[in-house]
């Protein structure tokens, strides 16, 4: 039988070089990359005469021209006069000051329009929109305070259900797996150096939903077990039951790594940049929080539950 529990400091070690490497990445590239949501701006939007275009290039060519962060979509809407589809080049650009100047504006335009690569509608007007960082900043404190209430309802909720394994000890550690994900995420964040938005909050929060889930499974049979191997020792009837739940959770995170990854590959293959990535953040937290379920959440149950039998029982007068 392959000692899962025995190896554990292993797998902390994994989780650990990989926040490591996020650190080095957030110091490497100045902070978080906020996109504009978080930071302020504008949304700068053009017609153009096709969808053959790189947003890559048109982000550069744009934050060359004006000297400021820039990001490129594509968009493409039905016609009102159902005439074909209306193409549209959409540059994100943060700036704390909020409003770009019309100098930048017309710099921008015509650093686009002077490369050929960019076919930009005859006879249109850009569309700009100013954009508040206030809103960003509101979504994320609210995001923090469900956050904040879903874990306190996750260690009662878990309280309640796993009170005949020490229900508090399961809830936290339960919550401890949690934040590994979530620091796993923000790593992949610095690393790649992936805008914060609004679906980096989507990408965490279905993560966490997920992960929980997981340890929920695992936590079932061991619950299970403690009724049957009661002479065994703790460590033994965690692996044991890890064990039991493996294929189970191998299973169900491929299958739905399959369907993010197909997603995933279907936005880099149109070059749909705001799915490409959501998806690609998701496929790793996925795959870390069926990674936190087995060998983070669990081990560190067990470790909680051998440091405590060590204690020394104190007797009453």
């Amino acid at each position: 039988m392959v000692d899962l529990i025995g190896k554990r400091y292993w797998f902390f070690g994994l989780s650990i070089l990989i926040i490591l490497a996020g650190v080095v990445g957030f110091i490497a590239h100045g902070g978080f990359n906020l996109d504009i949501q978080f930071e302020g701006g504008a949304i700068v939007s053009l017609q153009m005469e096709d969808n053959k275009f790189d947003t890559n290039k048109a982000a550069d060519v744009v934050s060359k021209a004006i000297n400021k962060k820039v990001t490129a979509q594509k968009s493409e809407i039905p016609d009102a006069k159902g005439k074909g589809s209306i193409y549209m080049l959409v540059l994100n650009v943060a700036e704390k000051t909020q409003n770009l100047s019309s100098a930048e504006v017309s710099n921008a335009l015509t650093a686009i329009k002077k490369d050929s690569d960019f076919k930009v509608k005859k006879d249109t007007q850009p569309e700009i929109r100013n954009v508040s960082a206030f809103i960003g900043k509101e979504l994320m404190s609210n995001a923090m305070v469900a956050a904040f209430i879903v874990c306190v309802l996750i260690i009662l909720y878990l309280w309640f259900r796993f009170r005949t394994m020490s229900g508090p000890s399961a809830g936290v550690m339960g919550i401890l797996a949690l934040l590994h994900d979530a620091l796993i995420m923000l790593s992949v964040y610095t690393i790649f150096n992936i805008s914060l938005n609004e679906s980096f909050i989507a990408a965490i929060l279905t993560i966490l939903g997920y992960s929980m889930s997981d340890t929920i499974i695992i936590y079932d049979r061991i619950r299970e077990n403690t009724s049957l191997l009661r002479k065994v020792p703790i460590a033994e009837l965690v692996n044991r039951s890890i064990l039991q739940t493996l294929n189970r959770s191998i299973n169900t995170v491929v299958t739905v790594l399959i369907s993010i990854l197909t997603i995933f590959c279907f936005a880099c293959y149109y070059n749909i940049e705001s799915v490409r990535v959501f998806t690609f953040p998701l496929l790793i937290g996925i795959a870390s929080g069926c990674y936190s379920s087995i060998f983070i959440a669990s081990p560190l149950w067990v470790m909680w539950k051998e440091y405590k039998a060590k204690q020394p029982t104190v007797s009453k007068a």
